[in-house]
């Protein structure tokens, strides 16, 4: 499959993918889709796996904690911007949140094998710039930017 790049101001390539909270059978089919745009788009290496690290986490959280998410992809010559909205409960407590190990999943998510407290903090890390903002019973919005040119 060949990618079409688009034509908007500044952007080389842009696209929104859904998220089904709860169906954890779907569980990793965007941030696989995402880091096949990027390599199909020649992205260098370490561009794409930073980049499959923070939607992969993402979407992981949507699928644990939201009714629905979307993920949207812009690729610019030097950055990748991944913006993740989701609706769910929210986050409470951001700081709480962005600790190592701190989570809030179910015992059916941590039988799954997920829900260890590394989500947030390894989209963190990953990132090059992250913003994350929520409101209870609302959701949450997250924002990465990966730089392509170091």
């Amino acid at each position: 499959m060949k990618i079409t790049v688009c034509s908007t101001e500044n952007s080389l390539y842009q696209d929104s993918f859904d998220i089904e909270g709860g169906n954890f059978n779907k569980a990793g089919i965007v941030s696989t889709r995402i880091k096949s745009i990027l390599k199909q788009m020649g992205l260098p290496a370490d561009v794409v796996r930073k980049c499959a690290i923070v939607s992969y986490e993402s979407e992981i959280n949507v699928v644990s904690y939201a009714k629905k998410g979307v993920i949207n992809l812009t690729v610019n010559p030097e950055t990748v911007l991944i913006e993740v909205v989701d609706e769910g409960p929210g986050i409470p407590n951001i700081d709480l949140a962005m600790q190592q190990g701190y989570s809030t999943a179910d015992q059916k998510i941590r039988e799954m094998g997920f829900g260890a407290g590394m989500g947030l903090c390894n989209i963190k890390n990953y990132s090059d710039i992250f913003h994350i903002s929520s409101e209870v019973g609302k959701g949450a919005h997250l924002l990465m930017t990966i730089n392509i040119k170091q």
